[in-house]
């Protein structure tokens, strides 16, 4: 691509600044029930078109852990996988963090407690 041409994963980058992390509490023996609930959050966030699953974070132990997903909009992405997210048990109280931009000082955030 020239000088001045269009990247592709530079542009790509830029639209998903926006994210959605949760907090959650998880205290069981297999990460199969994490798995699955993954796997419900990429086909719905693909199903609606609004962002990018990227993963997890858990604790050696399994108490806790941290899923990632990236937007154009935070809100929008949240959304559309709040539903998801309150079927899976071991969301009951999570906290999703929505941040409206890249990871830098004076992002504006909001936190979000899931239902207990």
């Amino acid at each position: 691509m020239g000088l001045f041409g269009k990247n592709k994963t530079y542009s790509k980058q830029q639209e998903l600044e926006h994210a959605v992390i949760v907090h959650f509490r998880y205290e069981m023996d297999s990460l199969d029930p994490l798995h699955e609930l993954e796997s419900e959050l990429e086909k719905q966030i693909r199903r609606e078109g609004v962002g990018e699953y990227d993963g997890h974070e858990i604790a050696m132990d399994l108490s806790d852990g941290f899923l990632y997903m990236y937007s154009a909009n935070a809100e929008t992405l949240f959304k559309a996988v709040k539903p998801t997210l309150e079927k899976s048990k071991f969301m009951k109280g999570a906290v999703a963090r929505l941040r409206f931009g890249p990871p830098e000082e004076g992002i504006k955030e909001i936190e979000v407690k899931l239902q207990e």
